[in-house]
């Protein structure tokens, strides 16, 4: 059996209050909340996902909400930075929504052949809008406020921030199939398959940058994309003959998902694309009321009660 990691499938990071995090990600990004639902191990917290149309994988930024919690330390063994892919000529659009809604940025700064908006959520978790010259055909969310022309298409790259580069490398391209594509100073940028938005990877190495630490504003795990179960169980068992700690395929619902940590301490998964989210819901109703998965239903009297109220977003018809 084969077996082929497809790019990043979703991002998912801490919060703190969910209502910041929902009008921030709906209201200023325009991104769809695509689901509601909860942690499934620890039922009395959101778990929040946002993506374009279709919440199709390399799109997904989902969050963990932790009210009252306190703010995490970006660092080493981290994934730092989340990128957005953003049609080439939509950057002056962005600046100026930034600046209409307060929103502070960096930038543009030119990395490669990108032009790139570094800016930050509520919580501080650090994020950037890259805008490029490759095609990005992934549908916008087009009942958002951010006219479809210029919206977010999904992700594209990850940065993980890394003491050094020397173990993580290899893992990424003896065994996960990426390929060194660019390297400037200390950042050297890995691409999978045709690479190009939502296949990309930069490792930044940082040998006097502490250790992060995993709280509000911080990425808990990056996951990368495999086509179906049968590929997936393939490569739970080649990490494991490799001497890593992965766990056995955990039911997301959603996805299926096997985590295990890689050399510089970021904790990877790697999810199927199927069988998606509108396995709950139709499409035209997703994120539009809490979903549960079937081995939950019976605490949602419990789980409703525990959970603060959410304000959804207007969609734009």
């Amino acid at each position: 059996m084969g077996k082929e990691i497809l790019g990043i499938h979703h991002v998912t990071a801490i919060a703190g209050d969910p209502q910041k995090n929902v009008d921030f990600y709906t209201d200023i990004l325009g991104l769809r909340l695509v689901k509601i639902t909860v942690n499934f191990d620890d039922p009395e917290t959101y778990h929040l996902y946002y993506g374009n149309e279709f919440g199709s994988p390399g799109s997904i930024l989902t969050f963990f909400p932790w009210p009252g919690a306190p703010r995490g330390r970006r660092g080493t063994g981290q994934l730092t930075v989340t990128s957005f892919s953003i049609p080439e000529r939509a950057l002056g659009y962005w600046i100026e929504r930034f600046k209409t809604h307060d929103i502070s940025f960096e930038g543009p700064i030119t990395r490669f052949d990108e032009e790139v908006l570094i800016f930050f959520d509520p919580d501080g978790l650090k994020l950037e809008l890259i805008a490029h010259p490759g095609s990005d055909v992934r549908k916008p969310w087009k009942e958002g406020p951010v006219p479809p022309e210029y919206a977010i298409r999904g992700f594209y790259s990850v940065t993980l921030s890394e003491q050094g580069n020397e173990r993580t490398a290899p893992l990424l391209t003896e065994t996960l199939g990426f390929r060194l594509d660019q390297e400037v100073e200390n950042r050297f940028r890995y691409k999978v398959g045709a690479g190009g938005a939502g296949a990309l990877v930069d490792v930044l190495c940082l040998p006097d940058v502490p250790r992060g630490l995993v709280a509000v504003g911080t990425v808990h795990h990056v996951a990368w994309r495999t086509p179906n179960d049968e590929e997936q169980k393939t490569w739970c068992q080649e990490i494991s003959k490799l001497g890593y700690n992965v766990t056995p395929v955990l039911d997301r619902h959603y996805f299926h998902s096997i985590y295990f940590r890689e050399p510089g301490g970021v904790l990877f998964e790697i999810a199927t694309d199927p069988p998606g989210f509108t396995v709950d819901e139709p499409q035209e109703e997703l994120g539009t009321r809490l979903r549960l998965p079937p081995w939950l239903e019976s605490r949602r009297a419990q789980i409703e009660q525990a959970l603060p109220p959410l304000r959804l977003p207007v969609m734009v018809k």
